[in-house]
């Protein structure tokens, strides 16, 4: 699984930290435990959400105060979504757009 996030962590693209997830069978790379946490839940979301096994691609815009606007991709198939979460990574909101 492959994000826009493409310099630093796969959920906010900070370039601190070096935190290493499998997420779906990938060694991902994240800034710390919390955003890798967050993106755990995000992609078991969307797997809920849309029944698909897998994703490939993952595009995020936005940050942690305003929440991320994503589409997510499974071959030409397209999930879009918003999810805010608190600073401990619990979701707040999780919608479908």
């Amino acid at each position: 699984m492959k994000t826009n996030n493409s310099e630093g962590c796969a959920l906010c693209n900070a370039t601190w930290g070096e935190y290493w997830r499998e997420i779906d069978g990938e060694n991902m790379l994240f800034c710390c435990n919390i955003c890798a946490d967050i993106f755990q839940e995000m992609v078991r979301k969307v797997k809920e959400n849309t029944g698909w096994e897998k994703i490939d691609y993952v595009n995020l815009q936005g940050n942690y105060s305003k929440g991320r606007n994503c589409t997510a991709t499974n071959g030409d198939r397209k999930y879009s979504y918003y999810f805010r979460t608190y600073s401990d990574g619990k979701f707040i909101t999780f919608q479908e757009r």
